[in-house]
């Protein structure tokens, strides 16, 4: 496993060079990767612009700063889906209904799940988040894949997972963690 020293976008790069050099070793030909504003999915796009694999960059979803707002720029969006890449909004899985419970509550059962993951890292929570969303989408199957997220902005954790959709949460399996940060 690589280990980052601290959490954050400077290891965006190694990060991803892990994760796809670990893609040719165990025959997994689809990367799903956490992109907010499009930067990281831009730097998987082209470290794979030569490589016959899936790419998947996932956003937030809509509203998840304002209302009815995204932080990737279409403009951002077609350079991507012009890399090759398939780019999916939805709605993340330990960020939904449940937030709105918490927030007029103080408790939902996706916080318990989310803050269990968030033990290994803020990273191997949205690892596992992209993947399920993906799963949800249709766009995966449930066969390995590569995921790659970050802590804040940039991406320092890459994990090998056997995907599930979310309604199917316990039958996801974490196989693999490729890097992660050592403090975050």
């Amino acid at each position: 496993m690589k280990t980052f020293e601290k959490a954050g976008r400077s290891n965006t790069r190694a990060c991803l060079e892990t994760a796809i050099s670990e893609m040719g070793k165990m025959g997994i030909s689809t990367l799903i990767v956490a992109s907010t504003y499009g930067d990281t999915g831009l730097k998987a796009a082209e470290l794979l612009s030569k490589q016959d694999v899936t790419l998947i960059v996932i956003t937030h979803n809509y509203g998840f700063k304002e209302p009815a707002h995204l932080e990737m720029t279409p403009d951002v969006r077609n350079r991507l889906k012009a890399m090759g890449a398939t780019v999916y909004t939805g709605t993340m899985p330990f960020r939904n209904i449940g937030t709105a419970i918490r927030q007029g509550l103080g408790y939902s059962q996706q916080d318990l799940i989310a803050n269990t993951l968030r033990i290994l890292g803020q990273g191997v929570k949205v690892c596992v988040e992209i993947a399920m969303m993906a799963a949800d989408a249709g766009l995966i199957g449930t066969e390995d894949v590569i995921t790659v997220a970050g802590t804040g902005r940039g991406a320092d954790t890459a994990a090998v997972i056997k995907p599930a959709s979310s309604n199917c949460l316990f039958d996801i399996k974490i196989r693999k963690i490729l890097a992660k940060p050592w403090d975050w």
